[in-house]
């Protein structure tokens, strides 16, 4: 069996992916039959997460994922990454010198799948009905720095609170995607699975028991952008674990799996499968423990910096995750501008349980410490539980605290952790841009993220604004760097590893090393359909 590699060049932010297999690529084709895509992403509805597809509500890499293919953006990250360039736009651009007022010009003709035209007072409706509906899940906080929206014909002009050399990469998020003003209410969001946009595909879900078994998308003969679309119809199916997606890949009922296994993702790379390509790429997802910083069992911060203390992320990459991810000591991981290891340069690389007595002693906290590690059961893998139960003993092998964990679903479990009902918890974080802004902001700024108490004045009043005047990125890293050593000291979240992104596919699939990033974000229209070649 013949094995190739084959590496495409990398970009400004996104790291080049490596694919290996028996195959090579091929040309793709705009065929009428889907590509089925397999995923063990679970998209349902409840009570509690009432609208996971309404851009005023989910802040979720995997309803992302949906919302990207059918919800248009003024802007978009090329293939292959770089600087924002204009998708539902012609042009945009900063008019001033500080980044404070920005202006998008839409492209003529633009209409919505349902034949509506797509209008610059429909952008700023889209986008001050995400802000005014202000839900503590959403990602509001990214469009928060909005003063005004002005419109004049196609042009629509952003004028900014401060400064913000990242904005235009905001506003390719699903957060600035352009709806419908008849379809999404303006102070009411769409519950349920619907989805209407102007982007790419139309979109139609599946569902049993409140829960998407089966998403298509179509291609929206309405489109007008920037993005090429390879294929006509791409059928995503849902599936509750990573085994029953490899079976159904092995049968080639799919011919793309996403969000594998570690275990999986060894297997194909130990012992190559004819037919089959594995694409590889550094990645940008991270994993952390966060705190709830007002709780009175973390509330002193020498609780948190004991626990940083005796986490080993080197034992805990290599029984749970082994190559498909690395230690992390830092917010930003590598691979993005500013990168420091401040976890490492003040708690060392191997556990010390002397240092975290001393620390816990000194603040006169009592020993065991007794908490619950809260952490989700099915939105980030089956390997999370076994990541639990690994920090759990790295943490009561010290004696120094007596540690519980508890699992719970996604679609309870975020709700929870927004209303505080947790103090420590795990979560993941996939970036909303390749940036290093977008791994400090949304943790530690105003409207953040976790909803966290930790407040750093410095962080917030001057840091993150400085950091934001930068056009040039590489000129911020300095003050990256004071960033991630305060949160070192202070330890409002513990980093703990980096994950790479794996994809399988059999290889009459075309374009899959484009048709996801380093961030995890999918981008269906890349796949086709070809031959390939040894």
């Amino acid at each position: 069996m013949k094995r190739k590699t084959l590496v495409l060049s990398a970009a400004i932010g996104l790291l080049a992916p490596v694919m290996a297999g028996c195959g090579g690529s091929g040309d793709s084709s705009d065929s009428g039959s889907a590509i089925v895509v397999g995923t063990t992403d679970q998209f349902s509805a409840t009570k509690a997460a009432p609208a996971p597809f309404d851009p005023a509500y989910t802040y979720d890499t995997a309803a992302w994922n949906v919302l990207r293919q059918t919800i248009q953006t003024l802007t978009h990250v090329p293939r292959g990454g770089g600087e924002p360039v204009p998708e539902a736009a012609s042009r945009c651009l900063f008019t001033d010198h500080e980044s404070k007022t920005y202006r998008c010009t839409l492209r003529s003709g633009l209409k919505f799948a349902n034949g509506d035209p797509v209008t610059a007072a429909d952008v700023k409706y889209s986008i001050e009905r995400v802000v005014n509906i202000h839900d503590p899940n959403s990602a509001y906080g990214l469009l928060t720095n909005i003063g005004t929206i002005v419109t004049d014909g196609l042009n629509v002009d952003f004028h900014l609170k401060s400064s913000d050399a990242t904005f235009p990469y905001k506003l390719a998020t699903p957060a600035a995607g352009i709806v419908d003003p008849k379809q999404y209410a303006a102070k009411k969001l769409r519950d349920g699975f619907e989805v209407d946009g102007s982007g790419p595909y139309t979109f139609k879900a599946e569902v049993k028991d409140n829960t998407v078994v089966k998403a298509t998308f179509t291609k929206n003969p309405t489109y007008k952008g920037d993005l090429k679309i390879q294929n006509s119809k791409v059928e995503m199916r849902m599936y509750s674990d990573a085994k029953a997606m490899e079976t159904a890949f092995d049968k080639d009922d799919i011919g793309v799996m996403l969000r594998m296994s570690p275990d999986q993702i060894k297997s194909l790379t130990d012992h190559p499968k004819k037919d089959v390509n594995l694409t590889e790429m550094p990645g940008l997802e991270i994993r952390y423990i966060g705190f709830d910083t007002s709780a009175p069992v973390v509330k002193s911060k020498a609780v948190r910096q004991a626990m940083a203390y005796l986490v080993d992320r080197d034992s805990l990459v290599s029984k749970v995750y082994g190559t498909t991810a690395s230690p992390l000591y830092s917010l930003i991981p590598a691979g993005i501008t500013g990168h420091t290891n401040s976890f490492f340069n003040q708690y060392g690389a191997q556990p010390s349980a002397q240092k975290a007595a001393q620390t816990l002693q000194k603040a006169g906290i009592h020993t065991p410490v007794k908490l619950t590690l809260n952490y989700t059961t099915d939105h980030y893998g089956a390997a999370t539980a076994k990541e639990f139960q690994v920090l759990q003993g790295q943490l009561n092998d010290s004696k120094l605290f007596d540690v519980t964990i508890k699992g719970t679903p996604w679609d309870t479990f975020r709700p929870d952790q927004t209303k505080g009902d947790y103090s420590v918890y795990g979560m993941g974080w996939f970036p909303d841009f390749p940036d290093p802004d977008n791994f400090t902001a949304p943790f530690l700024d105003k409207d953040n993220f976790l909803g966290s108490p930790y407040d750093n004045p410095q962080i917030r009043n001057e840091l993150i604004p400085e950091s934001r005047r930068q056009a040039d990125r590489g000129s911020a890293a300095g003050v990256f760097g004071q960033i991630q050593d305060a949160v070192a000291g202070d330890v409002p979240i513990l980093p703990l590893w980096q994950g790479k992104q794996y994809v399988a596919a059999h290889t009459d699939v075309t374009g899959v090393e484009w048709a996801v990033d380093s961030s995890t974000n999918y981008y269906l229209w890349e796949l086709g359909e070809g031959t390939t070649s040894d």
